[in-house]
């Protein structure tokens, strides 16, 4: 539990220097420059960007790796770990209409919840989303679509064993500096092992963000649990609290990172009390020629000053 700890110390620390030294110049393509106060039209750009990593339905390719660390789990306090693969990647399906693939493949260590050592690691189960949504949205931004859990564990103790399949519905608004919405999904199992549990759960994500300057934001997005299978007592996970990211780039890549704990406010007997959520996401907006052409330019101009001059 010791090492732990001091991994996700180091984890948190390395994150912070990320966010502090990355670089503000800007890339000088629209859509994936990170402003400073000196780059007022870089700036404008940035909160664009912003704006479009915090909406789950926007035009924008991105791949988030996220850790989460679930501290005091089981009777041993024990802490599982749930690293998640979740690219993001829209496809326009007509003029007015977009696809929005969301999949979500975790990658798990599963502490044994009752003993001081051992447990299992490996895939846990895969959860592809996808949404139908505007590609025009007004005021109102919003998607509709079926949610699928895949029985794709590595080991029984990872996954429920189940194809589960429901509705996922997510809305939000974006005024001015903000981002206000909620993801909700509900999936019901339709085949699998007979020997495990029935399935029958929800999970519901609110997020409040505000976004500051040179790309860093406040956010708030606790992802609720529900359990209808469960015993009294046993039905919730609410977890409270929030973080902060920054939307930036490393080199020529755009990226966002942020890191947030939450703390278990109501939660079924052995879940984990609070935990750790950090995330980086890289981000591809979506250039036309010529902005390619631009970047390839800004590329090949950083190269040359690169090297070294000759006597």
């Amino acid at each position: 539990m010791r090492t732990n700890r001091q991994l996700s110390t180091v984890a948190v620390v390395f994150l912070i220097n990320i966010c502090i030294f990355a670089q503000d110049t800007p890339i000088d393509v629209p859509g994936t420059q990170v402003g400073t106060e000196q780059t007022a039209a870089a700036s404008t750009t940035t909160n664009a960007l912003q704006k479009a990593v915090q909406n789950p339905v926007a035009s924008l390719i991105s791949v988030p790796i996220q850790n989460n660390n679930n501290f005091n789990t089981g009777t041993a306090d024990r802490t599982q770990d749930v690293l998640n693969i979740q690219p993001v990647i829209p496809v326009p399906m007509s003029h007015n209409w977009m696809l929005i693939t969301r999949i979500i493949q975790p990658i798990v260590w599963q502490p044994y919840p009752s003993e001081p050592t051992g447990g299992q690691y490996g895939f846990g189960d895969m959860n592809p989303t996808f949404f139908l949504a505007p590609a025009k949205p007004g005021k109102l931004i919003w998607g509709i679509g079926p949610a699928f859990v895949i029985p794709t564990a590595t080991d029984q103790i990872l996954g429920q064993g189940k194809l589960s399949l429901g509705p996922s519905v997510v809305a939000l608004m974006q005024p001015k500096k903000w981002t206000l919405g909620a993801l909700v999904n509900n999936v019901w199992s339709i085949a699998g092992s007979g020997g495990r549990p029935v399935v029958n759960q929800m999970t519901l994500q609110y997020f409040v963000n505000y976004n500051l300057n040179k790309g860093w934001y406040l956010s708030v997005s606790p992802i609720l649990t529900a359990n209808w299978r469960a015993s009294s007592g046993n039905v919730w996970t609410v977890p409270c609290g929030g973080g902060v990211g920054r939307i930036m780039k490393l080199g020529f890549q755009p990226v966002n990172i942020s890191a947030a704990f939450y703390g278990n406010a109501v939660r079924p007997a052995g879940a984990s009390s609070w935990g750790m959520r950090l995330q980086i996401a890289f981000l591809f907006p979506k250039l036309t020629k010529e902005q390619q052409k631009m970047m390839m330019e800004q590329k090949l101009k950083q190269l040359e000053q690169e090297q070294p001059k000759k006597n």
